[in-house]
């Protein structure tokens, strides 16, 4: 049931009344502004993607906490999700309708961002966010996306330039000797950190020569760090250990002994190593070794990427080694290490068509 009907100021007031008895309206200055709001209506209704008005007045915050309670998300990612919205959107959208944020509000909400956040993860507050929009649409509660065609700061990605070796043969010297086995590995298996902290005993075969990397040790805000899953499926993998990490895992029982749940690395107080905690160790180890200051202990795994590559290990190698989800992604990072092809394509085409010339010019003289 809709109506137009004249109000004595002067206005059109426009009507509807839903099925469940609910009525809806809206003035406008002219009566085809009035009919033209009730025609969009009655096509949103007829083709199911009418959304009521009233829907759309609860806050960014509440439907975004509610958006957070439905999601399967391990345990970690929650944490970092649930830490990114109250850091970075709360403050600014949280007690907003979602109905009444704007593409333009969306677009200075991420300016400002970009203030104080690197390109990267400026992407990445924004992808949540828009998710939550994106499934408020779907539910109903709002007509359209309003981070659909927001304008991101560009990320750029530069080209991964691997440690020399003497590099991190420094950084092994000079890391305190609780855990050089620690660099050790991380050079010499690729293991993420996450991995190499969550190593324990029992995932080390000393007898085959290889270590299973099936869980990482993960880190919730205000709780004990604990096992969880690895990064992705194709994370779970088994890495062939060389001798070097052979002999240095081997060793360092004997003098710090396995922690808790067997644990082989663990802090000075036998608890298991937080990340933030153990960029106390590491940033004074890059300085005494003299490393370049923006090394991490990420760029360990780059370096035995890159030694896999150099011997001549092919993509799906690399990527079975590294644990990535996708040989495109190992190409992403690592393609400019690869060697260049350019010589074995001029050997190739010289192999054929300078051989044919010789015997051309041999049959013509």
């Amino acid at each position: 049931m809709a109506s137009i009907a004249k109000r004595p100021g002067g206005q059109w007031r426009a009507r509807y009344r839903k099925s469940s008895g609910r009525e809806h309206s809206k003035h406008f200055a002219r009566k085809t502004d009035a009919q033209r709001w009730l025609d969009e209506v009655t096509a949103a209704i007829v083709t199911g993607q009418y959304v009521d008005p009233r829907s759309g007045r609860i806050t960014f915050r509440e439907y975004a906490e509610r958006w957070r309670s439905a999601q399967m998300h391990r345990p970690s990612t929650e944490n970092y999700i649930e830490r990114q919205l109250r850091r970075h959107a709360y403050p600014i959208l949280g007690d907003r309708p979602m109905s009444s944020i704007m593409p333009s509000d969306v677009q200075v909400w991420t300016k400002r961002l970009t203030e104080q956040l690197a390109p990267s993860t400026v992407g990445v507050v924004h992808g949540i966010v828009s998710g939550i929009f994106r499934t408020a649409v779907r539910n109903r509660v709002i007509a359209s996306n309003p981070c659909e065609d927001t304008k991101l700061p560009k990320a750029d990605k530069p080209q991964i330039q691997p440690l020399p070796t003497e590099v991190v043969h420094r950084l092994a010297d000079a890391v305190p000797d609780r855990y050089r086995a620690l660099v050790i590995l991380a050079g010499g298996t690729g293991m993420r950190q996450g991995e190499c902290f969550g190593l324990t005993v029992d995932r080390v075969n000393f007898l085959r020569r290889e270590v299973r990397i099936d869980r990482q040790l993960v880190y919730i805000s205000r709780q004990r760090p604990s096992f969880g899953p690895p990064k992705t499926p194709k994370s779970e993998r088994t890495i062939p250990l060389p001798q070097v990490v052979i002999d240095a895992l081997a060793a360092h029982p004997a003098t710090y002994p396995p922690g808790p749940d067997g644990l082989i690395f663990t802090t000075t107080a036998g608890e298991p190593i937080r990340r933030t905690s153990f960029g106390s160790v590491w940033r004074p180890t890059v300085q005494a070794a003299e490393a370049p200051t923006e090394t991490g202990f990420h760029d360990l795994r780059h370096y035995y990427a890159s030694l896999l590559i150099r011997h001549g290990e092919s993509v799906k190698v690399v990527q079975a080694r590294l644990g990535h989800a996708s040989a495109s992604g190992t190409l992403d990072i690592y393609s400019h290490l690869w060697p260049d092809s350019d010589d074995r394509t001029r050997t190739a085409v010289d192999s054929v068509l300078f051989a044919d010339s010789v015997r051309t010019k041999e049959v013509a003289d």
